[in-house]
């Protein structure tokens, strides 16, 4: 019996192991097609709805208990490209994805990620401090009026309608402007929107006046993908892990990288093979728990 079981379990972990080396391969490549500008719907016709070659099943969310602590991953920079955004669909786990406004595939992006069953943000893009860094299209400048700020805000919206809520993208600068950073923020309430702080700057007021405006609101926790050494990740994952046990819930944000795919392929496989367990949930689910006042 006992070289049974072990013969059993050896079988199973080739099998997970085969599992992960062909979802990092079918990664790789494509995030390759994205680096070469290979875009999945590239070949499409004008007008011609397109939608991602592969069906992605319902997620399914685990039955924790109720007290577990909940981690929401928010993967930023969504919009340039769609092998890059079907990597992180293929983990096939709750997460967010925040879209850039006026890029290529934005408003497509937006549609297919929302069919596919996951939470979309609108990524606002706002001035950084260094003056050489471009934010990119429908950014915020603390130099716009607040007319400006509330119709560009209005603009970005429109193009992600389902959008359920708002970071920021840079903003450093911007953000440090309370006066500024709450013209935005009241565009953002009056759609009923929440807003997540990316905490670019320790400078940043965005936090402080979204809760002034008693708006659904928490700030950013970790970093994940700051250095892209997958050491580094797999060190911020734990963090964040430590930090939703410290205080009941946590926020992660990441980008569309492939150390931080991998990173997140073997978080998945790992979290709740024993204790303490975790629900990984959407930004706004979070948000909806008493306990992300203390975030």
């Amino acid at each position: 019996m006992y070289p049974y079981k072990m013969t059993e379990k050896n079988q199973e972990q080739r099998i997970q192991q085969c599992h992960r080396r062909l979802f990092l391969l079918k990664g790789v490549a494509y995030l390759s097609g994205a680096l070469f500008g290979l875009n999945l719907f590239s070949n499409a016709k004008a007008g011609q709805r397109r939608i991602f070659p592969i069906n992605t099943p319902p997620l399914q969310k685990l039955p924790l208990s109720e007290f577990a602590p909940r981690i929401a991953f928010i993967i930023d920079d969504i919009g340039s490209s769609i092998s890059r955004a079907q990597a992180f669909l293929d983990l096939k786990m709750p997460m967010t994805f925040s879209i850039l406004p006026k890029l290529k595939y934005s408003d497509i992006l937006a549609e297919e990620i929302y069919e596919q069953g996951q939470e979309i943000m609108l990524h606002q893009p706002m001035e950084p401090y260094g003056h050489e860094v471009d934010p990119g299209p429908g950014a915020l400048y603390i130099s716009y009026r607040d007319t400006e700020i509330e119709e560009i805000m209005e603009e970005n919206l429109s193009q992600i309608p389902q959008a359920t809520g708002v970071n920021n993208h840079m903003g450093s600068r911007f953000t440090s402007s309370s006066s500024k950073v709450v013209e935005a923020l009241k565009i953002i309430k009056q759609k009923d929107l929440f807003f997540v702080d990316s905490l670019t700057s320790s400078h940043s007021q965005a936090y402080k006046m979204a809760r002034r405006l008693n708006m659904r609101t928490a700030p950013r926790n970790v970093f994940l993908d700051d250095s892209p050494d997958i050491r580094a990740v797999r060190q911020q994952l734990r963090h964040l892990k430590q930090y939703a046990l410290r205080h009941g819930a946590a926020i992660g944000i990441g980008h569309p990288h492939l150390s931080t795919l991998t990173a997140l392929y073997d978080f998945k496989q790992e979290i709740n093979k024993k204790g303490p367990f975790f629900e990984l949930v959407s930004v706004s689910d979070l948000l909806s728990e008493k306990q992300s006042t203390h975030l």
